[in-house]
């Protein structure tokens, strides 16, 4: 057995670089190739997929890919892990014997299901307020690691955690019981670093441009110890960047606090430090495991109904009048009026501007309904047929369009003995995955004390991102924002200065949300959770940016009186 496990990622969504597995197994030694192809909102592209066919409901990129590259894969001895079964492990993994027969290859292809619980859905009680599409539960990686042994050259799941499908190969190689929880936690970190693929490697990097290639970057690489210390890369000669600062983002991307729970074990990134080792070389120790808790998150999507918008463009003088004359005469002559009817007027225009797109507002108007009818033409036609007839400049940024179906995700917990976890091995035998003999309810962490402010001095007045790096993202109807700096001095500013209610005045859209704030010392930041700013999740668009991205950017653009010792090393 090697000292080392050497697990690159090549997806990081569907819809990632195509020629990513290929990138990845001709860039040098790896011993496993993984991809994360699941989010919330393509469980639902998933599920729409196969309501039109029962065959489908599976990520058919990876088939495009694996079908590219499984004779790579077998001659460089690569075993490929991959969560892009979906809805559907068994038809992917029987679309790619296909392929391998096709081909004349002889790979083993095993696969994990258990997580779909649609059918269950009223036994287990979800689903009250709108029948769901997709129930899934979020397996862990015990059923991977059993197809590993197995000796499967391919395994594909369906919803597992993000992480689960690098701590699979990690625990498959090492032989790690589910009680070794310090080692377990540690291929939680690595893999949550390296599942968003080039998020790892300075993509989305708040400090991109300190990065000097950025054109193409490339994917990352956890290279995983016995004891789960691992040390984050990416292979030579390839774009992008690792480096503590890329590393911590991606550690404080779409999570809570100091613990991470896992279905294998609670993972507390709060212990995890960070160095330096080389360019391009990032080490992560000291992570800490904890028994995982006794239920699993299950993701519900439904079909909620019908959206349609038109944005118009306000340009010039009195604003806020003709925004106000469009509305009313949309309002007072539309056929039917929408179930839910939503006006958004955001200012983007500025005085004396010279272009005529600086000196234009936007105002967006949204319409959902059970029916797509009263979101459709009849919506859209309504607001064209006032061109001539409101306010002066009248345009829309689009024609008009019919309305689309929209969804909304809702969170549901269950206890974890009432999901199956099935391991389907190579020759067809189909193994149950116990349950963790050993959990603990989640609860969170005592914050850490505060440091001691800096002492008074001379400030200026910036933006926070003069200092400081953000990450944010979604977690169905919630958002975080982590927030981080990079020395000890700029740290003890930020856990004084960045609290809950400072974060509200800066942010006056999350000003009546419920936020809370955990700090984590050892990456020398401060994590955001705000509650319910994404409304019902991202397929609900209840929000200009539906995922959260760009919460973060906004923030770092925000002004904040900062001591200017803090600012001498950035000027």
């Amino acid at each position: 057995m090697n000292r080392v496990v050497r697990i690159g990622n090549c997806s990081g969504f569907y819809g990632d670089r195509l020629p990513a597995m290929r990138e990845m197994l001709e860039g040098g030694e790896l011993d496993y190739v993984t991809g994360d192809y699941l989010a919330e909102l393509t469980m639902l592209i998933l599920g729409r997929d196969r309501l039109k066919n029962p065959d489908l409901g599976y990520a058919k990129t990876f088939l495009r890919q694996v079908e590219d590259c499984m004779g790579l894969a077998l001659d460089e001895g690569v075993r490929i892990v991959a969560n892009a079964g979906g809805l559907n492990p068994a038809g992917l993994a029987s679309a790619l014997r296909t392929v391998a027969d096709r081909l004349g290859l002889s790979p083993r292809i095993a696969h994990v299901e258990g997580d779909d619980l649609l059918a269950r859905i009223d036994e287990l009680g979800f689903g009250a307020d709108l029948r769901p599409l997709t129930a899934n539960a979020y397996l862990g990686a015990w059923g991977i690691a059993r197809c590993l042994d197995a000796g499967a050259d391919i395994v594909v799941t369906g919803r597992v955690t993000d992480a689960s499908v690098i701590v699979g190969p990690a625990a498959a190689h090492f032989g790690w019981a589910p009680d070794d929880f310090d080692a377990l936690a540690g291929a939680v970190v690595a893999g949550h670093v390296i599942e968003c693929g080039t998020q790892a490697t300075g993509g989305n990097y708040a400090f991109f441009t300190e990065l000097d290639d950025l054109v193409r970057p490339g994917f990352p690489i956890a290279e995983i110890e016995a004891d789960g210390t691992a040390t984050i890369t990416k292979h030579p000669d390839t774009g992008g960047a690792v480096t503590v600062g890329t590393v911590t983002a991606q550690l404080l991307y779409e999570v809570t606090g100091g613990r991470y729970a896992n279905p294998d074990v609670t993972a507390r990134i709060d212990t995890a430090e960070l160095s330096r080792e080389a360019p391009d070389r990032v080490r992560i120790t000291g992570v800490k495991g904890e028994p995982p808790p006794p239920t699993l998150k299950v993701c519900l999507n439904a079909l909620a109904g019908f959206y349609n918008e038109v944005v118009f463009v306000l340009t010039g003088l009195d604003i806020d009048a003709k925004a106000q004359l469009v509305r009313a005469q949309i309002e007072s002559n539309l056929p039917r009026r929408p179930a839910e009817l939503e006006w958004i007027l955001a200012r983007t225009d500025r005085a004396d501007a010279d272009t005529e797109e600086t000196a234009s507002a936007l105002l967006r108007c949204t319409a959902r309904d059970p029916d797509p009818d009263v979101v459709g033409r009849a919506f859209t036609s309504t607001a064209v047929e006032f061109a001539l007839a409101s306010y002066p400049g009248f345009f829309v940024t689009a024609p008009p369009g019919p309305g689309t179906a929209y969804g909304v995700y809702t969170a549901e917990y269950v206890e974890a003995t009432r999901v199956p976890h099935i391991a389907v091995l190579p020759d067809g035998t189909r193994v149950d995955i116990p349950v963790a003999a050993t959990t603990r309810a989640l609860e969170p962490l005592p914050d850490p004390s505060v440091p001691a402010p800096l002492p008074p001095g001379q400030t200026r007045r910036v933006p926070l991102g003069t200092l400081a790096g953000t990450r944010s993202g979604d977690k169905g109807g919630d958002a975080n924002i982590g927030v981080w700096v990079r020395s000890d001095d700029e740290w003890q500013w930020l856990a004084n200065t960045l609290t809950a209610d400072t974060l509200k005045e800066l942010l006056p859209e999350i000003e009546p949300l419920p936020v809370t704030r955990h700090l984590l010392p050892n990456l020398r930041a401060v994590n955001f959770v705000i509650e319910g700013i994404l409304g019902r999740g991202v397929a609900s668009r209840a929000r200009f940016d539906p995922q959260a991205k760009g919460l973060g950017e906004w923030l770092r653009a925000r002004y904040l009186d900062i001591p200017t010792v803090l600012l001498e090393k950035h000027t």
